[in-house]
C-alpha cells in the first residue's frame, strides 16, 4: 500500500487552470502515438534490432497479459533491474497498459539494496537479466526472494546467458500469451512511476512521479528545445534514472520520435551509431561527451548530424563547449534532480554566449529561487539552497513521509540541498551540494571545487575530495585518488606542490590522502561520497589500533 502522497491543492488548480496538468496518462499518449506514428521506428539499438510504434505495441500487450494473469492490479509496483536495451521499453509500456506503477532500478544495486527497495516500495513482479556484466542476477534474487514480503513473480530476461531455474523468461511470455486488447484507464494524478534516487550521501529513497508530473516534463522540455517526430534521440545513459527514462524514453514517445539506444557506452560506437542513424540530439552525463570529444580530435571524424548535447550531472567547463561547438555540437548544461526532473537548461541557441558559465533557467511553469539556512531568498550573486516549484516536482518518497517533508514544503516548493547563484536574469550556477561543503575551523569550503584543483595534477587519472573528521578544526581535506596507467606511486606532498606552483590558496590543499583502484560512481558518474567516508572511517580507525 502507498503512503505519502503530497499534492498542494492549490498548486494542483492552478496547473489544470493553465493547462499544465490534464487528464490524460502516459497511456493515453503512447496510444495517440501508436496510432499517428505506427508504423514509424521508435526504438533501435546497437545489437540490430529494430522496432516501431506497433510492433512495440504488439509486444507489451502480450506482456501485460502475464501482468494480469499473474494477479497485478492497478497501482501495483513492477520493479526491473535491466540495462539499456529494447527489453526495458517493453516493460515500461506493458505496467502502463495494466495501470501498474513503474519501478526501474540501478544495475548496480545488490543484495541488500534490491531486497531493501521492493520490500519499501512492495514489488509485486521483478524482472532481471539472468547474467550481464560479470553479475549473475538470477542467482542474486533467488538468494533474496525469501526475504521479499510481497514478491509474487520473476522474469528473467536470457539474453546473455541461459536460465539455471526453472524461473518463467521474457522470451517464454512473448511466445506463449495473448496479447490483451485494451488498457487500464488510471487517473493523471495516480502515481505513474517510482524512481530511485542514487543514493551518493546515503541509502537510497524512492521517488514517485505521477503522470502529470511525467507529462508536463517532457512536454515542455520537448517544446522548448523544439524537438518534432523528425528528431532522433541518441541516448547511452542508464534508463533507470530521470536521465535516460524520461528524455530516453518518454520524451521521444510523447511526439512520435525516435531512441537509439547502446547497451555499453563506447564513445568510438558511438559516434557510428549516432552517424548511421542520424541522431540529432543526445543526452547524457559529461563522461559521455567528454569521451566522444576526445576520440574525435584523436582519431578524427565528425557527429553529421548531432545538433546538441544536453549534459546533465555535473557542471560543464567553458572550454569543453567551445571544443564541442568546434565541432559543430551545441553543448548545453542541464540541472534537475530525480525529485525536481530537469527544469533548468542552457537553451542551444545561448551556448556560446554563455560558455559554461551558467546551468541556465528555469522552463516554463517552473518556479526556482534561491534561499539561505532560513528558507528566505538571498540577493542576486549571493550563494544559497536552489528550491524550485511546478508541475514536475514529485509528490513524495513511498512510505516515508517524515523525509518527504523535510524537502518538499506544504506550498509544494522542494528544497533540493544543492547551492547556486542567481543572476539578473533568472540563470542559476550550481556550485555543488551543502552536503559537498567541508567546514574547516569555521570556514565553509566546497568539495567539489577543491576536486577541480586537483585533477589537474599531471599523476591523477580520478579523484574525489571528502571531509575528514578531526577534533579540532570540525572537518580538514582529504582527497582520494586514481593514478595515471604510467604512474606507479604519488604522495600528498606532490598535490601541495601542484598545488603551490598553480598558485591556489592553502586553504584549499589536502591534508590527506587516499589512493585506490577505482572512485566508486552512480549509473550516473556521481561519487558514492557515502562510501568513501565509509572507508576512511575504516581507514583512520585501523591506523588508530
Amino acid at each position: 500500500m502507498i503512503s505519502g502522497i503530497k499534492i498542494n491543492d492549490n498548486q494542483k488548480n492552478f496547473y489544470e487552470k493553465m493547462g499544465y496538468w490534464g487528464k490524460e496518462t502516459l497511456l493515453d499518449y503512447w496510444n495517440d502515438s501508436v496510432k499517428k506514428y505506427g508504423n514509424k521506428e521508435f526504438v533501435v539499438d546497437d545489437k540490430g534490432y529494430r522496432y516501431t510504434y506497433k510492433e512495440i505495441d504488439e509486444k507489451a500487450a502480450i506482456i501485460a497479459s502475464y501482468f494480469i494473469q499473474s494477479g497485478i492490479k492497478p497501482s501495483d509496483v513492477i520493479s526491473f533491474q535491466l540495462p539499456v536495451c529494447i527489453e526495458f521499453v517493453l516493460v515500461t509500456i506493458a505496467c502502463m497498459k495494466v495501470g501498474a506503477i513503474i519501478n526501474p532500478i540501478g544495475m548496480c544495486y545488490r543484495e541488500e539494496e534490491i531486497s531493501y527497495l521492493l520490500n519499501l516500495i512492495g514489488s509485486k513482479i521483478f524482472l532481471c537479466p539472468t547474467f550481464y556484466h560479470k553479475t549473475d542476477y538470477e542467482e542474486l534474487i533467488m538468494s533474496i526472494r525469501a526475504k521479499i514480503k510481497n514478491l509474487q513473480n520473476i522474469i528473467l530476461l536470457d539474453n546473455f546467458k541461459e536460465k539455471s531455474s526453472n524461473t518463467i523468461t521474457l522470451k517464454e511470455i512473448l511466445t506463449t500469451f495473448s496479447p490483451i486488447e485494451y488498457g487500464v484507464k488510471m487517473d493523471s494524478n495516480d502515481v505513474a512511476v517510482i524512481l530511485c534516487t542514487s543514493g551518493t550521501t546515503g541509502g537510497a529513497k524512492g521517488v514517485m512521479l505521477t503522470h502529470n508530473n511525467i507529462i508536463f516534463s517532457e512536454s515542455y522540455f520537448n517544446k522548448e528545445l523544439g524537438l518534432t517526430e523528425d528528431d532522433i534521440m541518441f541516448m547511452p545513459a542508464p534508463l533507470n534514472h530521470a536521465t535516460g527514462f524520461h528524455h530516453g524514453i518518454i520524451a521521444p514517445m510523447l511526439i512520435g520520435a525516435k531512441v537509439v539506444l547502446q547497451l555499453k557506452f563506447n564513445s568510438k560506437e558511438a559516434i557510428k551509431l549516432i552517424n548511421l542513424e542520424k541522431c540529432t540530439y543526445s543526452m547524457g552525463s559529461t563522461p559521455f561527451i567528454y569521451d566522444i570529444l576526445k576520440e574525435i580530435k584523436e582519431e578524427g571524424g565528425c557527429l553529421n548530424s548531432l545538433k546538441f548535447y544536453l549534459c546533465g550531472g555535473a557542471p560543464v567547463p567553458g572550454d569543453m563547449v567551445k571544443k564541442a561547438y568546434e565541432y559543430g555540437i551545441k553543448l548545453c548544461e542541464v540541472y534537475g534532480s530525480t525529485e525536481s526532473v530537469p527544469h533548468v537548461f542552457v537553451r542551444p541557441n545561448e551556448t556560446l554566449d554563455l560558455m559554461g558559465t551558467t546551468s541556465g533557467r528555469a522552463m516554463e511553469g517552473v518556479e526556482v529561487r534561491v534561499v539561505d539556512e532560513n528558507r528566505q531568498e538571498v540577493p542576486i550573486g549571493v550563494i544559497g539552497e536552489e528550491v524550485s516549484r511546478g508541475p514536475n516536482v514529485f509528490v513524495g518518497y513511498i512510505n516515508d513521509r517524515k523525509t518527504t517533508d523535510n524537502v518538499l514544503d506544504d506550498e509544494g516548493w522542494f528544497y533540493s540541498g544543492d547551492l547556486c547563484t542567481r543572476d539578473e536574469k533568472g540563470n542559476i550556477k550550481i556550485i555543488g551540494r551543502k552536503k559537498d561543503m567541508i567546514v574547516r575551523g569555521g570556514e565553509n569550503l566546497n568539495s567539489n571545487l577543491i576536486s577541480e584543483y586537483v585533477s589537474g595534477c599531471p599523476k591523477i587519472k580520478d579523484q574525489a575530495v571528502i571531509g575528514m573528521p578531526d577534533e579540532r578544526l570540525g572537518e580538514r581535506i582529504c582527497v582520494y585518488v586514481v593514478l595515471k596507467e604510467t604512474e606507479s606511486t604519488i604522495e600528498l606532498k606532490d598535490i601541495l606542490e601542484y598545488m603551490k606552483q598553480k598558485k591556489i590558496p592553502k586553504r584549499f590543499w589536502p591534508e590527506r590522502l587516499e589512493v585506490i583502484d577505482k572512485i566508486p560512481r552512480t549509473d550516473s558518474g556521481k561519487v558514492k561520497k557515502n562510501l568513501l567516508q565509509e572507508d576512511l572511517k575504516a581507514r583512520i580507525q585501523a591506523g588508530r589500533n
